[in-house]
């Protein structure tokens, strides 16, 4: 099977906020309207998520790592809704995660909302009450194995969206996995991808 668009949701701290992540800076701008965040926990490995596929501790922790560059870059950007494709859409940019840390098999983070026309409205979606979900995109293949869905090797992380999820589980709308031919996301550069690559051999050795 070839690789696949890979979406998964979970779901935030009540409010979207879990102040207890924040620093007292921003609680302060928050306090003052000056920024807005997000936060909660956004992958877990080994864990048969919404859709029903394992990500294993190994898989993930990599991908994290190597995303955790775009992190420290702040290029790490995400947009409001999943788009049917690989490539992150600046002029769709709604939020760009600052912050990720593991707390056991769970990868918790934290975003700044952008004050951009799609951040905007995340805000106050987010303002009024709106129950909002994170969920990671990624290109990837999977197999079957003893009635679980597997996230094979070849997984690669994208970013993480915004999304809204109903009460039933994956009775949404794009629940559905998108056939795709591989195709590199343009948020990587040439360098991400000789760091990726030598990132893959060390940790091989």
């Amino acid at each position: 099977m070839g690789k696949q668009l890979l979406r998964e949701y979970y779901a935030l701290c009540d409010g979207g906020i879990c102040k207890d992540f924040l620093t007292e800076r921003e609680k302060q701008d928050m306090a003052s309207g000056k920024k807005y965040y997000m936060s909660g926990c956004m992958q877990k490995f080994d864990t048969p998520n919404g859709n029903g596929r394992v990500y294993s501790k190994g898989i993930l922790q990599r991908e994290v790592e190597n995303y955790w560059k775009l992190v420290k870059e702040r290029r790490a950007l995400g947009e409001l809704d999943h788009p049917d494709d690989s490539v992150i859409n600046l002029k769709n940019a709604s939020h760009l995660v600052t912050d990720m840390w593991w707390d056991g098999n769970s990868l918790m983070g934290k975003v700044q909302i952008l004050d951009t026309p799609s951040g905007n409205i995340l805000k106050q979606l987010s303002k009024s009450g709106v129950t909002l979900g994170i969920s990671s995109r990624g290109l990837g293949s999977v197999r079957e194995s003893q009635g679980q869905t597997i996230v094979e090797d070849d997984f690669q992380l994208i970013c993480f969206d915004f999304v809204s999820e109903p009460s039933t589980p994956g009775a949404f709308m794009n629940a559905k996995q998108h056939m795709r031919e591989h195709k590199e996301p343009n948020i990587f550069t040439k360098a991400d991808k000789i760091n990726r690559i030598l990132n893959n051999i060390l940790r091989n050795k």
